[in-house]
């Protein structure tokens, strides 16, 4: 019977055994230390620009902040080959018997990228300032078991205690937690509170001012072009291959700011080391660019499905237009939506047929935890037209729109951000079905910052109507977002009056309470497959498809993974460990 790390015995890491400084295993990378030239510049692409540099009140899933805000000093870590945690910043970690305690000594010699030192205090004062719901960090939700809160307290000089009031899944996730630096967002909270720490760091910010533990660092951001990353110098001194070699091999990694067709085209230009083919048509252009020896590349074609999702919600919060939330609130209605999604369609126009058709909250890759047995509305434009009339949508107005007796058409827009042309074009396709019933969808492409703050908006009156947009990130140990599933979530997007409207999302909510406190990963796993049942039941979000992953980099750039460590869920390479090949 699988278990999770976090056992109900003491497990402790000995100091000892970990030396100063971190050691980054060669099995992470197809590189030897011995052939590595340190050097050169790694030239990536992000599809939009950051809504924020700030650490503490970002939500979006971008480039910039995959690598920024999810790397860098974190206490404990676990590596491509396993899904155990270890003791990363941390020097040691002991477990309490009774799973609710977690010591964790940190390590010495851990810079800021100022040269200035890490301590506990800027570990505490993340927990602090996330756990502060006047804040609105997007890990506030993290911070609370149920609605017990999770705390963070100094023990010592160099010694922290996370406490849990229960056996938890998610401790160890929990537990690889970031710092921030107190002497800038410590000062900031102390000084004025919840704004000020919100004022920090944003677009307009001289990003090269800003501190991070990680590999490189911000040095320049010209909006709408690039972002410019530097190596670290003070990294290297706590992180190190095995050779003892400093750490990243790298002097830079820059960041062109383009949509996936510009990316596309400035890869087989040459001008970029990596990208994320989106479908075969994309990969038959660069195989062919290969062929004809305009670039020499390497492409893995159809690793695994993606650590991602993409949903169509819709807003049960608009207090402004009553007649459109009542029907968005309608079970009946989401339904009648849910078999107007053609996702075979989708995957072959969109995917050239290699992806996976998505039907619940957990990523297709997490194959363990995914309920293949959820109710499903198979594509159907019959059934969702005899759904539409059982709730009065049976007559169309002169253009052809249904509209029900008090005369209000089935009118609506579909925002999703511009420049994703996957997106764009799912959008699109969901709208044609829709038409063939009479249900007149706007497509409306928008600023990807802008999508963002409109679904995140909060209270009775938000102004969108339909959003098709998508996660990641996550934990594989128990994949089921506090912050999406609870009615007072952060992401708990088609709602956020802060109350359950109805009774399904209520069991949700304690279904995912009783999940995070099973131990036993077994019972923890029916307990999330009756999560995914409940959801599709409700259809809060509808599901459409996830691609398979595809990966392209220039054979320049060396230090990949391992065959069979590269997927959706860990990538194809560890920043640090990458360099460029003569």
């Amino acid at each position: 019977m699988k278990k999770l790390v976090l056992a109900l015995a003491a497990l402790a890491f000995a100091a000892s055994a970990l030396a100063q400084p971190i050691v980054w295993p060669s099995g992470w990378t197809t590189s030897s230390p011995e052939e590595v030239v340190p050097g050169g510049t790694m030239r990536d692409y992000t599809i939009s620009d950051p809504r924020t540099f700030n650490p503490a009140i970002y939500a979006e899933s971008t480039t910039m902040t995959t690598f920024l805000m999810n790397t860098g000093a974190l206490l404990i870590n676990r590596g491509p080959d396993t899904d155990e945690w270890s003791p990363w910043a941390a020097s040691d970690m002991v477990i309490a018997e009774d799973g609710r305690s977690v010591d964790i000594t940190l390590r010495d010699g851990i810079l800021w990228s100022d040269g200035s030192p890490v301590t506990v205090q800027d570990y505490y004062i993340r927990y602090v300032i996330e756990s502060d719901p006047d804040v609105g960090s997007n890990a506030y939700d993290s911070w609370f078991s149920g609605d017990d809160p999770i705390t963070l307290e100094i023990t010592g000089e160099n010694t922290l205690r996370f406490n849990f009031p229960r056996p938890d899944r998610l401790a160890m996730p929990i537990v690889a937690l970031l710092p921030l630096p107190d002497k800038i967002f410590g000062e900031a909270y102390r000084s004025g509170g919840a704004e000020a720490v919100k004022a920090l760091w944003g677009t307009d910010a001289d990003v090269s001012q800003t501190i991070w533990t990680t590999a490189f660092v911000p040095t320049s951001y010209t909006p709408g072009e690039r972002i410019v990353l530097e190596r670290n110098p003070y990294f290297g001194e706590w992180n190190v291959d095995e050779a003892g070699n400093p750490l990243p091999y790298l002097d830079a990694y820059t960041m062109t700011i383009a949509d996936i067709d510009a990316a596309l085209n400035l890869f087989l230009a040459g001008e970029l080391d990596v990208f994320s083919p989106r479908n075969l048509d994309d990969i038959g252009v660069i195989n062919q660019a290969i062929n004809n020896g305009d670039i020499d590349a390497t492409v893995l074609e159809s690793v695994a499905p993606v650590a991602s999702s993409q949903f169509i919600v819709f807003n049960w919060n608009m207090a402004s237009n009553p007649e459109l939330e009542a029907v968005f609130r309608n079970v009946t209605f989401r339904r009648a939506m849910a078999h107007l999604v053609d996702r075979d369609t989708m995957i072959e126009l969109l995917y050239n047929g290699e992806g996976v058709p998505m039907y619940t909250n957990v990523y297709p890759i997490n194959t363990y935890w995914v309920n293949d047995d959820v109710t499903k509305y198979p594509y159907d434009p019959e059934r969702a037209a005899e759904l539409l009339a059982e709730i009065g949508f049976d007559q169309r107005n002169a253009n052809g729109v249904l509209v029900n007796d008090a005369g209000f058409p089935l009118s609506f827009t579909l925002a999703t951000n511009a420049g994703n042309t996957t997106r764009e074009q799912m959008v699109q396709i969901f709208a044609d079905s829709a038409r063939e019933v009479g249900i007149d969808i706007t497509p409306t492409p928008i600023d990807f910052n802008l999508l963002v703050e409109q679904l995140l908006s909060a209270g009775e009156d938000r102004q969108w109507e339909g959003i098709l947009i998508g996660l990641s990130g996550g934990s594989r140990d128990w994949p089921f977002g506090e912050n999406v599933i609870s009615c007072d979530g952060g992401l708990h997007m088609f709602n956020t009056s802060g109350d359950c409207l109805y009774s399904q999302e209520t069991l949700m909510q304690t279904l995912m309470n009783q999940g995070r406190a099973t131990l036993d990963t077994e019972a923890a796993r029916d307990i999330g497959l009756e999560i995914q049942q409940v959801e599709s039941e409700l259809v809060p979000i509808l599901y459409t498809a996830a691609q398979m992953s595809h990966y392209a980099w220039s054979s320049a750039l060396q230090g990949e993974h391992l065959d069979g460590q590269i997927n959706g869920l860990v990538g194809s390479r560890e920043l640090e460990l990458s360099w460029i090949g003569q």
